[in-house]
């Protein structure tokens, strides 16, 4: 009998993954069927995007698994409809796409790049940074993004802080995990990285008493979830000195509203939300992989615990 996959996301996207997905299912040997309009009661694997319009999985009476395109499933995994296995995104194209944008934007605080950009007055003021080393950064969130992002930086030296909500050990990053493990991370960094999912656990992590435990002028870099900050206690941060400045790349509301205050506030960048995108080639051969194990009987990878949400 065919493997039935059905294509869940925004339409346009079809016509990119029908043909990678196509053969990476043929190279694992499968007798498929693969649409965009399966009958649900027929269906045995969806491939999912949240904007994709499917939310009530309760007619899928012979799903086997819900296998995102996305790396974050906040919008999914309460869903009381969906019962079987929900396996989030993480492929090496997004993964490399986060870490290039955390260094770059690390790198532009660390080496004063904004300064020097608009610091084009004929003054001349030799005031070479300190060396990586000497810089302390802290990433929030440790798992595959964060890792990345974390171990990267690390191999340029600087002096790499990971916290997580429960214990990690990466080579060459001093691990923190729970509240106290919080408050010394934050207390000691001058440039945060925010990689933690969205979830009632993280909402705000970084509000008001957390922001104010930070070393006066330190810098935020949030390309994880837009909950993930306090948006009220951020800018009164920045407005009284205690935040430097913040590079945004999530929000709350996205597109980011004109008339928010982030766009006008001159120590705030915002980044339209492109920290790391979904690449079809290497997020096909992941959903690939996933539908062939299902077939064989193997585990799934990235299996989201449902009761952390992530």
């Amino acid at each position: 009998m065919a493997v039935n996959v059905l294509f869940s996301a925004r339409p346009e996207l079809w016509p990119e993954y029908e043909p990678l997905l196509r053969q990476g299912l043929t190279e694992a040997g499968l007798d498929f069927h693969l649409a965009t309009d399966i009958p649900a009661d027929q269906v045995d694997y969806v491939v999912y995007a949240p904007n994709g319009g499917q939310c009530d999985f309760t007619p899928f009476t012979r799903l086997k698994a819900v296998l995102s395109l996305w790396a974050g499933v906040e919008s999914i995994s309460d869903n009381e409809t969906l019962t079987v296995p929900l396996a989030r995104m993480v492929d090496g194209g997004l993964t490399q796409g986060m870490t290039e944008w955390v260094v770059g934007h690390v790198l532009r605080y660390h080496l004063g790049m904004d300064r020097h950009i608009t610091q084009q007055d004929g003054s001349w003021t030799p005031d070479a940074p300190p060396l990586a080393s000497q810089r302390t950064v802290c990433v929030l969130g440790l798992g595959a993004l964060g890792e990345a992002a974390a171990r990267a930086l690390a191999a340029l030296d600087f002096h790499v802080l990971g916290w997580s909500r429960t214990a990690k050990d990466i080579p060459g990053v001093t691990c923190q995990h729970g509240a106290d493990g919080l408050r010394e991370a934050l207390s000691q960094t001058e440039i945060v990285v925010l990689l933690l999912p969205d979830t009632p656990a993280t909402t705000n992590i970084l509000n008001a008493d957390t922001m104010a435990l930070l070393p006066e002028e330190a810098k935020i870099l949030n390309p994880g979830r837009g909950p993930l900050i306090d948006d009220e206690a951020l800018l009164a941060a920045l407005n009284s000195g205690q935040i430097e400045h913040a590079t945004l790349d999530v929000f709350r509301t996205e597109p980011l509203p004109p008339e928010h205050p982030y766009w006008a506030h001159p120590n705030v960048t915002v980044t339209p939300h492109i920290a790391s995108e979904t690449r079809p080639v290497t997020a096909a051969q992941v959903i690939c992989e996933n539908i062939r194990r299902g077939e064989a009987g193997e585990p799934f990878l990235h299996l989201v615990d449902r009761g952390l949400g992530y």
